[in-house]
């Protein structure tokens, strides 16, 4: 959740944080805000004494040598494990939304690795329904990181999976999203392909703890160039494909077309990434919608697990427009005690001009759609970036109609604490709208549920989430479930969330 993000930079005097959300990384457009360290006393760092947080940033156990892949010299000294840990415990202690619930009493010597003491540093409470308080907290390799977030680059074979949600059941895993080019779709892998074994071992047997280490080696690959099999079941056949893993440009828009329907021109597009390249992609597809006319918009978000919060605000403003958004608060930030309150982020109607194929000029004027209504197609992997497009639009009374299914819950902010190699992600705000609503910890509830049919390709008129859109838009009456059963099955991402392939998520 897959997915708002801050970037922690260290500097002489403070650190400093730039909104995002989801899965994503800072850039221009982002709304900074200074934390205070430790106390609320936020005017002066005394040099002299500098807090841990800045002291021992980049103070490693095993210092990183030469250069980064942006050609920058890695800056980290010889330290210890120990230094890494106090590192952690001294920026969790000053950014950490819940630090006031962290357990007492935890020893770091219990602890071999930083990351194992990272882990330990959140809350333990539970929700009114039963689910951990804090289900956001985890961390991921710096450079893997950076490529995905920065440029869409991930690595794997093009592939995204859904898995059945009851654990109790026989496991499932069906092909949900292959990407165009990939080598996934060069293997002739298929949406809706069922999965039955990974370089020989059965999916069916992952409860045994070593077939499930060998089932993840597979589907998610550590390199680029390993080469796994894999077989699959489609339409009672089964076949066997060889993937070779790689380092993938992933599209975050795409299926962008007009839909003749009885109540006029609907706009589609899938959207599955609130990153840097995906901003001069949505600007073309609002711009063609605008020029198509069209007279309703349906956003496909089913598989957006967040990212930048600026791109957020972006994609709001070009579905409002400036009569709607003058004036009005996309997102405003409500921290710890520890952290200086940070402006909020209103609805940003010019391009902050992210890297892509083609980008933006920056400052360059948006293109709008105005409009009153939109209709957006919704799982449990639409989460944090793409509900506060939801939670925004709200705040200004665009009527937001959901199809699919409940939303992930995560009205929360993350912060990617980078340091000697790893990105740490904890969660540093809460997020709300103009009115100043922010609690849906449990997930917006859709107008219409539908399954998602993988028996069509997305962006099909007939697949059944985007009928049942369709289908609302006319009459404003839900049709009967359409796909899967709403809840049946879940978004597999990435191993930032399945850990382990029994498990599913941190």
């Amino acid at each position: 959740m897959l997915s708002k993000f801050t970037v922690l930079l260290a500097s002489a005097a403070l650190i400093t944080l730039a909104g995002c959300g989801g899965q994503g990384s800072a850039g221009a457009g982002d709304a900074p805000a200074d934390p205070a360290p430790p106390g609320g006393d936020s005017a002066i760092i005394d040099p002299a004494h500098p807090p841990d947080w800045l002291r021992l940033r980049g103070v490693c156990q095993h210092p990183r040598t030469g250069r980064a892949p942006n050609g920058a010299f890695y800056d980290d000294k010889q330290g210890t494990l120990a230094d890494e840990q106090n590192w952690l415990t001294s920026v969790i202690d000053a950014t950490y939304l819940w630090y006031r619930e962290i357990p007492t009493g935890l020893k770091m010597a219990d602890y071999p690795t930083p990351i194992a003491w990272f882990n330990v540093l959140k809350t333990p409470r539970i929700t009114a329904v039963g689910r951990p308080k804090d289900r956001f907290h985890f961390t991921y390799p710096t450079e893997a990181w950076n490529a995905m977030s920065s440029a869409g680059v991930e690595l794997g074979y093009g592939l995204t999976w859904q898995r059945n949600a009851d654990p109790a059941a026989p496991r499932t895993w069906l092909a949900t999203v292959v990407e165009p080019g990939s080598p996934a779709d060069l293997a002739g892998v298929r949406r809706g392909d069922r999965l039955l074994e990974v370089d020989g071992e059965r999916i069916a047997d992952s409860a045994d703890s070593a077939v499930a280490g060998r089932l993840n080696a597979g589907l998610f690959p550590a390199t680029a160039g390993e080469t796994h099999r894999l077989r699959l079941s489609r339409d009672g056949a089964t076949r066997e494909v060889s993937l070779v893993s790689a380092r993938l440009s992933i599209l975050p828009v795409r299926n962008v077309k007009v839909i003749e329907t009885a109540a006029g021109k609907v706009g589609y597009l899938l959207f599955k990434q609130h990153n840097g390249v995906a901003e001069a992609a949505l600007v073309d597809a609002m711009a063609g919608f605008k020029a198509a006319g069209i007279d309703e918009l349906v956003l496909d978000m089913r598989y957006n697990g967040g990212g930048l919060l600026a791109i957020a605000s972006e994609l709001a403003y070009m579905i409002a427009g400036p009569e709607a958004t003058a004036g009005k608060v996309f997102e405003r930030s409500n921290h710890s005690d520890r952290v200086k309150p940070q402006p909020p982020l209103g609805f940003t109607a010019r391009a902050a001009g992210y890297p892509a194929p083609q980008p933006l000029k920056p400052g360059s004027a948006l293109p709008y759609l105005g409009l009153k209504r939109v209709t957006v197609l919704t799982t449990a992997g639409t989460c944090s970036a793409s509900e506060s497009v939801i939670n925004s639009l709200r705040g200004i009374d665009v009527e937001v109609n959901l199809v699919g299914d409940t939303t992930c819950g995560k009205p929360y902010a993350f912060v990617p604490l980078d340091n000697c190699g790893t990105t740490y992600f904890a969660i540093q705000f809460q997020g709300v709208n103009d009115k100043g609503y922010g609690d849906y910890a449990d997930g917006f509830q859709p107008a219409c549920q539908a399954g998602d049919d993988l028996s069509h390709e997305l962006g099909d008129p007939y697949e059944g989430m985007l009928a049942a859109a369709l289908a609302y838009g006319v009459s404003g009456m839900c049709p009967a479930h359409q796909g899967n059963p709403a809840g049946a099955m879940q978004l597999v991402r990435s191993p930032v969330e399945e850990l382990s392939i029994n498990a599913g998520g941190r």
